[in-house]
């Protein structure tokens, strides 16, 4: 097997030269590659610059396989992987960033100020669009790559301590996800019956239906069911909106109730900051910065999907497609619940602040597809991670047998066991959102990404790189130095502000205790 899961690949530290329009990773014959086309991914250009190979490449026999070859050797499978379109990789996107999360945003634009908020939303959602396309430049240059962890290791001059500790982070940044959904769904059925059953048996519940739906193998039969969850969450999403504002402009009354407000909170009509508030502190608003970053950043998906697609090339068509949604979405959403429903009355996620009951329900209930789809998208994502490399270069890989079926669920039920015990230790949304944004993201959204830029500018133009380019390389390094600083800064402070967050909640009372059968309804 290519990378046995016990260890990371060989790797030869010559830089290969490719161009546009080879054939294979390694060759720099003048035929044309499925891969590449005539794109060039830097200038966007047609016909563009000849691409290398960066130091560190993986020195087996995988990484002479283009992506026609790949596709080649499949085809005697029962269970084809690189069946995806665009079209499909693109639903596999929106669900994964259309997602619950968007929810957040009226609660960080309270903290942040509207305008501030909406800045920030845009400039994340550029900065991850661009990262993205790095990404995407990567996997072409090394069509081999099956997820984040090659990519990492390849990155980092093949040093295997590097596969391991993304490996590390990669499957408990998924498990977290998981962990967040089996929670939220426990927090959908509390709010519908009203705390009918304990919350943890709530979350077995989650847990057992989200384990079921993680059973299909292959990303194209799971992007049926992306569209479908994608959809519901716009529709849900647009109902909070939608009611936030019937609310608003309706029931005032309801804003002067005896006790204060909706929530017990405050009284009188919602209070709107288009700037932060003066008193505003580090804490909350590294944790308002961490939600909407979460939201944004998928990147450490985007392998995983180009080694599923038929042609790596079409994908900047999913990712413009799906980032230009995000942006319009995520900032009227959050704008419009946030104006209707003030800094006093909001909730994360943003369904707690609708004061109808059946407003709320209702809101609430079409993002049920979500809830159960987004965690088994990454539940997915990690058993692949694992059995790719426990049955790489078997028949189990590739075809219906009973040892191949039965340790596929196995790992899919370890996956989810850790998710349930996350939701039960962490049983709370935006410090969870906030805890997974600055552990993870840092590194999977912007440091290995500045990295990727790096190296591959180096393998282009040699030594001097920076300067050989003129004001173009210059810019593009101090763009990328800024994008690793980004990651560092949220590394260290954003953990700091979410630890103590969550200190901070135990201690005011504010969330319920571990394995509780305590209501947490909204």
């Amino acid at each position: 097997m290519a990378l046995g899961f016990g260890s990371g690949r060989k790797v030869d530290n010559d830089t290969q030269n490719i161009g546009v329009n080879d054939t294979r990773a390694s060759d720099s014959s003048p035929e044309k590659n499925e891969s590449y086309g005539d794109y060039d991914p830097e200038s966007g250009a047609q016909g563009g610059r000849k691409m290398s190979r960066i130091g560190g490449v993986m020195a087996d026999e995988e990484s002479e396989l283009s992506v026609g070859k790949q596709l080649e050797l499949e085809q005697s499978n029962s269970i084809k992987y690189r069946t995806c379109t665009w079209q499909k990789t693109a639903a596999l996107l929106f669900s994964e960033y259309i997602c619950l999360a968007i929810m957040s945003f009226p609660y960080s634009y309270s903290i942040l100020g509207l305008v501030p908020g909406i800045i920030v939303t845009v400039a994340v959602a550029m900065s991850v669009l661009y990262t993205s396309l790095i990404v995407w430049e990567f996997c072409l240059r090394h069509p081999e790559l099956r997820d984040v962890c090659d990519v990492g290791q390849m990155l980092y001059f093949g040093w295997t301590w590097v596969w391991y500790f993304t490996a590390v982070m990669f499957l408990l940044n998924n498990t977290f996800i998981q962990g967040l959904h089996v929670l939220t769904g426990a927090k959908y059925l509390n709010t519908m019956s009203n705390g009918a059953v304990c919350t943890v048996g709530f979350s077995a519940i989650m847990t057992l239906v989200s384990f079921v739906c993680s059973l299909p193998r292959t990303f194209d039969t799971l992007s049926k069911l992306a569209t479908l969850s994608a959809f519901f969450t716009f529709v849900s999403v647009l109902l909070a909106a939608i009611f936030a504002g019937i609310e608003g402009e309706t029931s005032i009354e309801g804003y002067d109730t005896p006790g204060g407000g909706k929530t017990g909170l405050l009284t009188g009509h919602p209070i709107v900051l288009v700037v932060a508030a003066a008193d505003t502190g580090f804490v909350s608003g590294m944790n308002a910065f961490l939600n909407i970053s979460y939201t944004f950043i998928g990147q450490i998906t985007i392998p995983s999907f180009i080694a599923e697609m038929k042609e790596p090339k079409d994908f900047p068509k999913a990712l413009w497609a799906v980032t230009i949604c995000e942006i319009i979405v995520f900032s009227l959403v959050g704008a419009i619940v946030y104006v209707y429903t003030g800094t006093q009355y909001n909730t994360s996620p943003a369904f707690g602040s609708i004061g109808n009951e059946l407003y709320k329900k209702i809101s609430f209930s079409f993002m049920i597809p979500t809830l159960i789809f987004l965690g088994v998208l990454y539940a997915s994502v990690s058993a692949r991670f694992i059995f790719f490399r426990i049955f790489e270069g078997t028949r189990h890989k590739g075809n219906h047998t009973v040892v191949g079926w039965a340790s596929w669920a196995g790992i899919l039920a370890v996956t989810w066991i850790f998710a349930f015990i996350i939701s039960e230790v962490i049983p709370f949304f935006s410090d969870l959102l906030s805890l997974m944004s600055s552990l993870f993201d840092c590194f999977f959204g912007f440091i290995f990404w500045g990295t990727a830029y790096f190296r591959m500018r180096q393998a282009d133009y040699g030594p001097g790189w920076i300067t050989k380019r003129g004001i173009r390389g210059i810019a593009g390094f101090i763009l990328n130095v800024i994008i690793v600083m980004i990651g560092l800064f949220m590394l260290t402070g954003g953990t700091y502000a979410t630890c103590q967050s969550i200190v901070d909640n135990y201690k005011a009372g504010t969330v319920g205790g571990v394995f509780t059968c305590k209501s947490n309804a909204l």
